[in-house]
């Protein structure tokens, strides 16, 4: 596709007295005139499509497409320094499965509704898949209708955050404060007490039932 199919130029502005003689059908608005003379389909389709993938992002529906930059770049599979439990590379490959490596330790994210731990209402508590560290207690856990485990708060002092600005947007990014393995994001729209909602992928966590 060339450039010019995304952006063409726009079009003359016709003489008024020649588009009161030629054009007998009532004028658009302004607004909604200049849009659609200036739009050819491959440019509504890319606007649209544009749209779609932005709301998608903002809603955390869409997987991995590319790699977050971090505001604090410090943190990356491998450059775990600052952190207790801390392997390279090649040794969180050989110990976490393929999906757990891609969230924990490349920032993945896994398919709404894939996870069992969306599903899972017993007393017990959510662990780090990559440390073993307890994260959330399955008190604060509640369904937020996105597809994903989802609390309104962590243990104390089991997950670190940093800003994410992928896809050109801003969140914050939650991580395992004790091996650094990404676990999902956190936004301001979850219940009370706190407001918040932990919006975490199930590959990267483990659940322990409480005992009976």
């Amino acid at each position: 596709m060339r450039l010019s199919d995304l952006y063409p130029p726009k079009p003359r502005k016709p003489i008024q007295a020649l588009e009161a003689k030629h054009s007998p059908a009532p004028r658009q608005s302004a607004q909604s005139g200049a849009a659609d003379a200036g739009a050819t389909p491959a440019r509504r389709l890319f606007l649209l499509s544009a749209s779609a993938a932005a709301a998608a992002a903002a809603a955390g529906l869409v997987p991995r497409l590319v790699r977050p930059a971090f505001a604090d770049d410090s943190r990356r599979a491998g450059a775990s320094a600052h952190f207790e439990v801390a392997f390279s590379d090649a040794e969180w490959r050989k110990r976490l499965s393929p999906g757990q490596y891609e969230i924990l330790r490349q920032e993945g994210t896994e398919r709404p509704y894939s996870s069992p731990l969306n599903d899972e209402h017993r007393a017990g508590t959510f662990a780090c898949a990559g440390c073993a560290q307890p994260l959330f207690s399955s008190r604060t856990k509640f369904d937020s209708h996105t597809g994903w485990p989802s609390f309104w708060t962590p243990l104390d002092k089991a997950v670190g955050t940093r800003t994410d600005t992928t896809f050109g947007m801003i969140r914050t990014e939650v991580h395992c404060s004790r091996c650094g393995g990404h676990l999902g994001h956190v936004f301001d729209d979850g219940p009370k007490p706190t407001g918040l909602r932990y919006c975490m992928n199930g590959l990267a966590m483990t659940f322990l039932p409480q005992a009976a």
